[in-house]
């Protein structure tokens, strides 16, 4: 889904350049360390990358300013050779926030695509990728390394994420709502248009919305024509086809391959604080591990995941829609249309925004 169009389902985005304890800078250093200038890291040609070309773009994103930092520059001329033939080849790649590194100019048409090279790069790399963005839909690119997180922050990161429970932080404002008799054809309804009105009857009114909600899906499950009908009008949700896509697009390879520990490096609005976002890591360490969801974009107020493995029709599709849901209370689906929506998709998304 392009930005833009009339799918657009979101107005608000967050920057790359949240990543805790730093900011991408407004711009990167001339073509000498020594010049003074400035120029963007969209170096026009720069996605030409002979070096007979384009010399001085080179010069800059493959990090020659820093002088006899070696190691970091062999990193970026390891991480642009692994990178030949996939799509993200010959695009302008240099330092990015707090360890970082940044590959820009990737074509929004290709995002999957691209992050898909990425990850199949990871033995190679020792880096996770992820999609990200910008505000002003100019990406820049530092011109020196800067500092990330030292080897014993970064482990009481994941320490702490690892003893969090996610799902007490994480929890759907709906979860406490009461449905009383008056209420219940409007929950039965759904949101994408089949209506569960005639499976309510023997259902204890007033009950927790979450009961009815398990309610209606448990007997959905024993109706496959009215299955059928929730799967073919929900299935949208769990393809890439309803995946957000911005304007500007960059890869973010984060300096660790752990999934715990790269959630240090990721803007989620829906954690926003230091807990929040250990918290947040632990979705993703769990999610990785059970459903081998694999975190493909962060928009800020969108979230991305291409799943490995399908969750079962029953509890484990119903407990997965909550936590969906858990984590995404702008997803405009009922939790019984989301679980049925589970078992047909791999790609899962996510919306919290202000």
């Amino acid at each position: 889904m392009r930005a833009g169009s009339q799918q657009r389902r979101c107005t608000s985005t967050r920057s790359v350049t949240g990543i805790p304890g730093a900011r991408c800078r407004a711009a990167v250093a001339g073509s000498a360390a020594d010049s003074g200038s400035q120029m963007s890291a969209k170096v026009p040609g720069a996605g030409v990358r002979d070096r007979a070309t384009a010399p001085a773009a080179r010069r800059i994103l493959m990090g020659t300013v820093m002088g006899d930092d070696s190691g970091v520059r062999n990193d970026l001329d390891q991480i642009e050779a692994a990178l030949v033939g996939t799509p993200l080849a010959g695009l302008p790649i240099g330092h990015g926030p707090s360890g970082t590194v940044l590959v820009a100019d990737v074509d929004p048409d290709r995002v999957h695509e691209a992050w898909q090279a990425a990850d199949a790069l990871v033995p190679v790399i020792g880096r996770l990728p992820v999609m990200v963005t910008d505000d002003d839909d100019t990406p820049m690119i530092l011109p020196v390394p800067e500092q990330g997180p030292s080897v014993s922050e970064l482990r009481a990161f994941a320490e702490a994420a690892e003893s969090s429970d996610p799902w007490l932080a994480f929890r759907h404002y709906n979860e406490d709502q009461q449905v009383d008799a008056d209420e219940v054809e409007f929950h039965a309804r759904g949101v994408a248009g089949v209506d569960l009105t005639a499976l309510v009857p023997g259902v204890v009114l007033p009950t927790p919305r979450p009961v009815l909600e398990r309610a209606l899906y448990d007997r959905l499950l024993a109706d496959a024509d009215l299955h059928a009908q929730v799967l073919d009008s929900a299935r949208l949700v769990t393809s890439t086809e309803y995946w957000y896509t911005p304007d500007s697009v960059l890869l973010m390879l984060v300096p660790t391959d752990d999934v715990r520990s790269s959630a240090y490096w990721l803007d989620f609005h829906g954690a926003l604080t230091g807990e929040e976002q250990q918290q947040f890591a632990e979705v993703l360490a769990h999610w990785r591990h059970r459903w081998d969801a694999r975190l493909v974009a962060s928009w800020g107020t969108m979230l991305q995941f291409q799943v490995g493995r399908r969750p079962a029709p029953g509890d484990e599709a119903w407990t997965a829609a909550g936590q969906l849901k858990a984590l995404a209370p702008d997803l405009d689906l009922s939790r019984w249309e989301v679980a049925v929506a589970l078992t047909a998709g791999d790609a899962w998304f996510v919306h919290n925004r202000p």
